[in-house]
């Protein structure tokens, strides 16, 4: 969403509703989304040159997602999660009011992310599940564990 913020900012606004519709595209495709991101990003700069040098700089940052598991796209480009964490802060620091000093405005910030940390692990309702997670380190299923046994 930031980005194609920028991008819209270099194009002239009788063209942006054409230019974010061409934008879109790219995140259309079922896997190819790096050579859609190429092709998008020709057709733009040859009509906006601003625009090409722009999606060239931002290729690895916006498309970083693209590395993961397909199940897991949509959980990586939505800012949503991020923004209730940042919910959840403001709520409960509005509450304190005025923290005596800096170090007490940390402490409630880790106490509230590692609440946070703590519900995602024991939840049953993960936000990244082992099993989705299992293909990014295949090696890590194969290790041998230690089985404790009753004589031990």
């Amino acid at each position: 969403m930031h980005f194609i913020r920028n991008l819209l900012a270099v194009v002239p606004r009788s063209h942006q509703h054409m230019a974010a519709a061409l934008f879109r595209t790219i995140f259309a495709q079922p896997d190819a989304v790096t050579g859609a991101w190429d092709q998008v990003g020709d057709q733009l700069a040859a009509s906006f040159p601003k625009a090409g040098p722009l999606m060239d700089k931002a290729r690895a940052e916006v498309l970083a997602f693209a590395g993961f598991p397909k199940a897991h796209w949509q959980k990586i480009w939505s800012t949503n999660p991020l923004e209730r964490i940042n919910k959840e802060i403001k709520r409960r620091s509005r509450v304190v009011g005025i923290f005596p000093n800096e170090a007490s405005a940390i402490r409630l910030v880790g106490a509230i992310l590692a609440d946070l940390h703590d519900e995602w692990q024991a939840s049953d309702r993960r936000y990244l599940s082992e099993d989705s997670m299992s293909p990014l380190h295949p090696q890590r299923d194969s290790l041998a564990t230690a089985e404790l046994t009753a004589g031990n």
